[in-house]
C-alpha cells in the first residue's frame, strides 16, 4: 500500500512530508527519553530489515495486489522508534526499487507510520492483561487503520473529473482484497510474541 509519485497533488505530498516529519522528530525526542536510547538500535536495524524486505513482495489479489504491511509488529517491538524505522525503510524502497514514491515519501511514512505508534500505545495500554488480544488488534488494527488513512488520502486527491462511480468501485475492490491481510497480520503478531513470550520474554515490550 505505496502511493507512487504523481497520484496526488503537490500540496498533499508537502502536507505529507511536513505531518511525517512532525511524527519522526517526536518519536524521536521520545526515544532520546529513554534510559539507553542505543539499546534498541539493533531491533531497530533488524526490524526495518524486515519491513524492507517483506513489503517488496506482491501477492496478485484480483483486480490489485497485496503486500506486508507490518506496521502494527513494528509498533510493538520498536515502540516510538518503529516511526523513523518505516521512514528509512520506505525511502530506500523508494530509491533503491522504485516502490512507492519520493515525493510521497512522507505520505506513505504517515500511512504506516502512524497506525505503528497507535499499536504500540495499544499494547502498553492492555498488552499485560490481554496479550494474544493486543497483539491481534495490534496487529489487525495497524492495517484498518492504514487502509482507512490511504482511502481518504487518494479520495482527497482525484481530479474531480473522474467518474465517481468508477472511484467508489475501484476503491471497494481495493479494500475487499485486503481484508485476508487484516486477518493475516493480526495472527503474525499473535503467534511472534506468543513465541517470544516463551523463550525470550525480555524481547517482549512492555511499555
Amino acid at each position: 500500500m505505496h502511493l507512487p509519485d504523481g497520484i496526488v497533488p503537490v500540496e498533499f505530498a508537502l502536507a505529507g512530508y511536513a505531518a511525517s516529519g512532525v511524527l519522526t522528530a517526536f518519536a524521536l525526542s521520545r526515544v532520546n527519553r529513554q534510559p539507553d536510547p542505543r539499546a534498541a538500535i539493533p531491533r531497530a536495524a533488524m526490524l526495518t530489515t524486515v519491513f524492507f524486505a517483506a513489503s517488496l513482495v506482491a501477492i496478485p489479489v484480483p483486480p490489485t495486489s497485496v503486500h506486508l504491511m507490518l506496521s502494527g509488529l513494528m509498533g510493538v517491538m520498536l515502540g516510538w522508534f518503529a516511526m523513523p524505522a518505516i521512514m528509512v525503510g520506505l525511502f530506500l524502497q523508494a530509491v533503491l526499487f522504485g516502490h512507492g514514491g519520493v515525493t510521497t515519501l512522507g505520505l506513505n511514512g504517515l500511512i504506516l507510520g502512524l497506525p505503528a505508534l497507535l499499536a504500540y500505545g495499544f499494547w502498553c495500554a492492555a498488552g499485560r492483561r490481554w496479550p494474544d488480544v493486543a497483539a491481534l488488534v495490534a496487529g489487525s488494527g495497524a492495517v484498518v487503520l492504514a487502509l482507512a488513512i490511504f482511502t481518504a488520502i487518494v479520495l482527497s486527491g482525484l481530479p474531480v473529473a473522474l467518474d465517481a462511480g468508477t472511484e467508489t468501485v475501484a476503491i471497494r475492490a481495493f479494500l475487499l482484497a485486503h481484508l485476508p491481510l487484516v486477518l493475516a497480520e493480526g495472527a503474525v503478531v499473535v503467534a511472534l510474541l506468543r513465541v517470544l513470550r516463551r523463550v525470550e520474554p525480555g524481547l517482549v515490550p512492555h511499555g
